[in-house]
């Protein structure tokens, strides 16, 4: 259920940043929760996000329908933040809670962050991570999580200077396709048929 906290936008402001090196003056991201007319961008977006990371286009299954059915139907499945950088596109996060049983409250979980290359290095991705961590402060959670690739080296950097730490004694784990299908007929101890 949606909270007006995450309808809020990002006042820009005036900052002095370093790009290559060199001071240069920049208006700081707008930021602001995406809306179901910006699943295009989202999309456009995902496929951006999917080629930095190496993945075939093939293997990208989103549709700009199953992101509007699934981020801004009656019961969202993920939230999504949009930054714009001088009127233009800049990046996004993706994201959506889970719960920790040990810590007894919800958590935030980044599902994808993007930045658009152009614009690496002037701030934006810690500006929605920051947006993010205020959403999961108003949620009265002191918890976020992400992954990174561990070929990612600059993400790493950077995610290493907000003080995010590496869990490594948790391995993540993956069923895909066919696996998914035949764990889900074994019910009571034996495998069922599939249904017709």
């Amino acid at each position: 259920m949606d909270t007006a906290p995450h309808s809020r936008v990002a006042k820009p402001s005036e900052v002095q940043r370093k790009v290559n090196g060199a001071e240069k003056r920049s208006r700081m991201a707008t930021i602001r929760k995406a809306t179901k007319v910006d699943v295009p961008q989202i999309f456009a977006f995902i496929r951006a996000l999917a080629k930095y990371e190496n993945v075939p286009p093939e293997a990208v299954h989103a549709t700009e329908a199953g992101i509007a059915r699934d981020g801004f139907g009656e019961n969202p499945l993920f939230h999504c933040l949009l930054a714009d950088q001088d009127g233009k596109p800049a990046g996004f996060a993706i994201y959506l809670y889970n719960y920790s049983t040990f810590d007894g409250q919800v958590a935030l979980h980044v599902e994808d962050l993007y930045v658009v290359p152009e614009l690496r290095g002037l701030g934006i991705g810690k500006e929605l991570l920051a947006f993010a961590a205020n959403i999961a402060l108003e949620m009265g959670s002191r918890r976020m999580q992400w992954e990174v690739l561990d070929w990612n080296l600059p993400a790493i950097e950077f995610y290493g200077t907000l003080g995010a730490n590496f869990v490594d004694q948790w391995r993540n784990m993956r069923l895909t396709g066919k696996p998914v299908e035949e764990l889900a007929r074994f019910v009571g101890g034996k495998t069922q048929q599939a249904a017709a």
